[in-house]
């Protein structure tokens, strides 16, 4: 028997309702096991900062996502440690050998004019699928929201095909506080000039994951999703947890069942 009321989720391939998950060093072993239980719930796959340059293992985790449809790419901080030191083209040819197709400019670690990072965004979307990334990995570097939603809507017309709102694998910059909680005002401001579809949202707690999954919907776009919390985020979108347990039901099985 089927569970009902359970919500639409998108399928793959997705372009809303992503769940980009965050690899920080997995062994090939390690990658087969979670695409083993969790390729249809994960779109993307993000090597975390500069682990791809001391990791020894990245082809065979790339032909591991291929098999089963996950997109890999290399997270922004890669491509900011290469385009510093005025070495882009070496860094294109790195993505190239490893037949990767979906790239991130950001920069978040980095000074780049915002000109320059569109251009950049302009030039490589011909060829690959970009994401781009908006707000600062320090802490106490605060972006006006009027920044964000400028950052944002140009670099979507560039080229991007979603926008990152930082919140790093901390969950305490960017669109968060320090304490995790996210910045209200500055996220409803965002999402009443940009369309949501459009930006997938850096949220690597549970208590962030539903906050999102209650702003939005079960199709929010999110990401920095460590490998264990993939199945427990999916669970969340579809109102199996405690969490969202009522978010989908209709208000008869509310006014019956739920705690008052």
């Amino acid at each position: 028997m089927i569970l009902s009321h359970i919500p639409e989720r998108t399928t793959n391939p997705r372009d809303t309702g992503l769940t980009m998950m965050m690899d920080k060093g997995l062994s090939t072993r390690q990658m087969e096991d979670f695409l083993s239980t969790s390729a249809s719930f994960t779109d993307i796959i993000k090597f975390g900062f500069g682990t791809s340059i001391v990791s020894n293992n990245i082809q065979e985790k790339i032909s591991l996502m291929n098999q089963v449809g996950v997109k890999p790419y290399f997270g922004g901080t890669m491509f900011e440690l290469y385009y510093a030191r005025d070495q882009e083209e070496d860094y294109f040819k790195i993505v190239d050998n490893f037949g990767i197709e979906t790239i991130e400019i950001s920069d978040g670690s980095i000074i780049l004019e915002h000109d320059e990072k569109c251009e950049l965004i302009y030039k490589y979307a011909k060829n690959y699928t970009v994401l781009s990334e908006v707000g600062s990995k320090e802490e106490g570097i605060l972006i006006s929201p009027a920044k964000w939603i400028k950052m944002m809507s140009e670099e979507l017309k560039a080229g991007s095909w979603k926008v990152i709102a930082e919140g790093r694998e901390s969950g305490s910059v960017g669109i968060f506080r320090p304490n995790g909680k996210p910045h209200t005002m500055l996220i409803n401001m965002i999402i009443s000039k940009i369309d949501p579809k459009k930006i997938l949202w850096e949220a690597p707690s549970k208590k962030q994951q539903t906050w999102f999954v209650n702003l939005f919907d079960q199709n929010v776009n999110l990401g920095n999703i460590s490998p264990s919390d993939v199945l427990p985020l999916e669970t969340l979108r579809q109102g199996l947890r405690g969490d969202t347990f009522f978010n989908f039901l209709p208000k008869d099985i509310i006014k019956k069942r739920k705690p008052t």
